[in-house]
């Protein structure tokens, strides 16, 4: 039986989709079919995917999820450094992974992708986006919660109850104050064939990987559904429909991180029970948990943005009804052939285009100065106001990002009501920067002060313990303390784990740095006992520990990290010193002692969320400049190669800047066998000012790159005007259907297309 032939298939497709009845090419060779396969034969879908409305609601869905892939990463970044004992600067790098494939693969994409069938090209993203979350699960799966967090279970890590002498000394060994044991047993878990600890660099090439695939699916996402959508919606229409889509997409976030939060709150092996509280540094919430639940879900979603057509039909209505009236339509990118010289020629175009490149730069610096916020912020909040991950997660998604969304909502619908000019909009987009580089200089100024005076004392009990007399007259030389406190406690490699003094003011790092020596259970609580750094009730009623009895020469916690001698002096009798042991022997109890940050905390929410909702409405202004700005034909090539330059300029090189910047206010390191592990104390003074006033200076940067934004649009039209909005007049529109009949056509189209406009 013989195929049809090529006229025979145009014939059939003209009996099913007659606005395709025309001798023009363009229009004969879009697929508006939906579907792939055999679901091409479903009515289900030629009747309800053949609809922008069902693509606004399934992209902005796709668009939800997709946000919240990457907000979950952000939200649960501190718990993977600290499972898998990875400094900020590597996780910098790995989070640089997609925007590496997208360097490479967005422009080349955008081009070749974009002259194909678009919604299948975005299905093919999306499952790449779905093996991310996917990847990222990975390293839980092959290594578990590990012994760290076993340990800090009842299960594995209690000996509260134990009888056995050795399983206690191995604990004793491991936490407290090692002074009295044989020094040929200090470290020498390290060595132990039973030390299981894995390395870092395994993990972290799994994450990396997987960031690295989440790339190309995140860049064909993007620039793909973003140049489908601006061409299959009437112009006019276009700001309030983007502005839902962005709506939906910044509800993204804000799911991740609320997932986040409600995982985190959640042990790391549920199936055991923890013997710490989630406000405790050392917590370890179930990180992996929602990587399973948003990789089904992008499966899904990857699966109805597929059933889309190459062409919506409305669309091939209006482009016939603007050429019976006269007018010149630009040919869509789809409608051309691919080929290198044209790319060239596309990327040459769009290098000379003044405003697609100063609206570009801006926003590059403008990324590149918040791009942090977007990815520490989390950790951020809890290093300046001693929050938990899961407190910080759900803040950070919940309250600043809501009102990012509807910021967006609220301008796209401003903007459609109003019809701004070009000049404007870009008018508006200044006065967003300039707020943003106002909010970013404030930030260092809300810090809270006794956090950072807890993050001085625990520096300070590191190295030394100040006690001074009833003369309040004294300052010890940290050699002769350290004598008398914690210096043969040999507590290098004992794992971060504060305790608070049983008076509640003073912090440790650990049990061993407190110079403790004993612990004991009480109501399944751990009391450390005989603390050579902390004194006993007869001490403290002798003389009181203040902060401020310290007499400093250009002291800095800096200093004190680095084991400066110089900063300190004594004027201490060698017999006050001598005296020291008996007052000394107090007790302390797991976790910081408590500070209150409240008030501070609340006022930076406020500040972030008035700089996320002015932020957000610059969104759409920026959007429609962007698209307004090159002809058809380049837009999907614009947008891919707007994204190489921004991961080539901004998502690679930021985190891995700020990554190091927020190392280098690290202040205590954890330490692994081999290497250096990662942060658990950061002099939150020293991060809140350098990172602010660096990301305020790039921010300041984009904002003159937005006056000559502003400066250029001049002649720039980003509505069509009132006759092609209304499709002319009673007339014109009389005179259309006169040519058709002329032609042999039907009027019925026409009645469509007026039908497709009020839905």
């Amino acid at each position: 039986m013989k195929s049809p032939s090529k006229m025979q298939q145009q014939e059939q497709q003209e009996q099913q989709q007659p606005w395709l009845a025309d001798d023009d090419a363009e229009d004969a060779d879009a697929d508006t079919r939906c579907g792939i396969g055999p679901c091409k034969r479903l009515e289900f879908f030629n009747k309800y995917f053949a609809n922008k409305n069902t693509f606004i609601f399934v992209y902005g869905v796709l668009g939800c999820i997709y946000g919240s892939t990457y907000a979950y990463s952000n939200a649960t970044l501190s718990t993977i450094e600290k499972r898998f004992k990875i400094p900020s600067k590597v996780t910098g790098v790995i989070s640089v992974g997609n925007d590496i494939s997208s360097l490479f693969v967005a422009g080349l994409l955008g081009y070749y992708a974009g002259k194909g069938h678009r919604p299948r090209w975005m299905a093919v993203g999306i499952f790449c986006v779905a093996m991310f979350c996917f990847i990222t699960l990975l390293p839980h799966l092959i290594w578990g919660p590990g012994e760290d967090a076993l340990s800090l279970t009842l299960e594995q890590g209690g000996v509260g109850d134990s009888t056995d002498y050795d399983v206690q000394l191995i604990m004793k060994r491991k936490t407290l104050c090692r002074a009295g044991f044989n020094d040929s047993l200090a470290g020498a878990e390290c060595y132990s064939p039973g030390n299981t600890e894995e390395s870092g660099i395994a993990p972290a090439f799994l994450l990396f990987l997987a960031q690295f695939i989440s790339g190309i699916g995140g860049s064909l996402y993007y620039t793909l559904g973003t140049s489908y959508m601006d061409d299959n919606i009437k112009r006019s229409k276009t700001p309030a429909l983007v502005s839902v889509t962005y709506f939906m997409k910044m509800l993204g976030p804000a799911v991740g991180y609320s997932l986040a939060s409600f995982f985190l709150k959640v042990y790391i092996a549920p199936d055991l029970t923890p013997s710490i509280t989630n406000t405790d540094p050392r917590w370890l919430g179930a990180w992996w948990a929602g990587w399973a639940v948003l990789g089904s879900l992008l499966l899904f979603m990857a699966f109805l943005i597929s059933m889309f057509p190459q062409t919506m039909p409305r669309t091939i209505i209006r482009r016939r009804e603007a050429r019976a009236r006269g007018e010149q339509v630009e040919q869509s990118a789809s409608s051309e052939k691919a080929s290198l010289s044209d790319m060239i020629d596309t990327v040459k175009r769009l290098l000379k285009n003044k405003i697609y490149m100063c609206n570009t730069l801006a926003a590059i610096f403008y990324m590149f100065g918040f791009m942090p916020f977007w990815m520490y912020t989390p950790k951020y909040i809890e290093v300046q106001y001693r929050v938990s991950a899961a407190r910080a997660s759900f803040f950070t998604g919940s309250v600043g990002l809501v009102f990012s969304a509807f910021g967006i909502l609220i301008s796209g619908f401003v903007i459609t009501k109003f019809k701004p000019t070009a000049r404007c909009l870009a008018m508006w987009n200044v006065f967003v920067s300039i707020i943003a580089v106002c909010a970013t200089i404030t930030y260092p100024f809300l810090g809270c002060n006794e956090s950072d005076m807890q993050s001085r004392q625990m520096v300070l009990h590191k190295t030394l313990h100040d006690l001074r007399d009833s003369n309040n007259h004294v300052v010890i030389a940290r050699d002769e303390v350290q004598q008398a406190c914690n210096l043969n406690c040999d507590c290098d490699f004992v794992k971060y784990s504060p305790v608070c003094s049983e008076d509640g003011q003073t912090t440790f790092i650990s049990a061993c740095h407190a110079g403790c020596r004993d612990f004991a259970m009480e109501d399944n609580k751990k009391i450390f006992t005989d603390c050579s750094c902390i004194p006993s009730p007869i001490g403290a009623a002798a003389f009181q520990l203040s902060e401020d009895s310290i007499e400093v020469s250009n002291f800095s916690v800096q200093d004190l990290a680095s084991n400066n001698d110089s900063v300190l002096t004594t004027s201490t009798p060698s017999s006050f010193i001598s005296n020291l042991p008996q007052f000394l022997g107090g007790r302390a109890f797991s976790g910081p002692c408590p500070v209150d940050c409240t008030a501070m905390f609340y006022s930076y929410i406020a500040l972030v969320c008035l700089l996320k909702f002015t932020g957000a409405s610059g969104r759409t202004s920026n959007f429609l400049v962007s698209v307004r700005c090159v002809s058809e034909r380049d837009k999907a090539t614009s947008l891919g190669f707007g994204m190489m330059l921004f991961s080539f300029f901004v998502f690679i090189p930021s985190p891995i800047i700020f990554g190091y910047i927020i190392d280098s206010t690290c202040v205590v390191w954890g330490k692994t066998c081999t290497r250096k592990g990662n942060c658990w104390l950061y002099e939150g003074e020293s991060m809140r000012y350098i990172m602010n006033f660096t990301a305020a200076v790039f921010v300041a940067i984009g904002t003159l790159f937005d006056v000559g934004t502003w400066y250029y649009v001049k002649n720039l039209q980003i509505f069509e005007a009132n006759r092609d909005e209304n499709m002319g007049t009673k007339e014109e529109r009389e005179l259309i259907n006169v040519q058709r009949a002329d032609n042999g056509e039907l009027a019925k189209p026409i009645k469509v297309a007026d039908r497709a406009d009020s839905e």
